[in-house]
């Protein structure tokens, strides 16, 4: 996994929180969706630089070697 890799990975975990963090709460996530801008930039922005535009496989590879409780049955 090479560092442009990793950022990809880590900018798409991010982005992941920062979604989960707008949508716990159903009543005040129109007022939050704005601030979904910027981690979806940074991603979107990530996996260019790495390649991993459309190759979602390799992505969430990357997303399971980093975060490996992020897949499990437990979520």
């Amino acid at each position: 996994m090479h560092q442009a890799e990793i950022a990809a990975a880590q900018a798409y975990i991010r982005l992941l929180a920062a979604t989960r963090a707008v949508i716990d709460d159903p009543d005040d996530a129109p007022q939050y969706m704005p601030l979904l801008t910027s981690p979806i930039e940074e991603a979107d922005e990530a996996l260019r630089n790495a390649g991993l535009m459309g190759n979602e496989d390799r992505l969430f590879t990357l997303v399971r070697q980093l975060r490996p409780s992020m897949t499990g049955s437990g979520r």
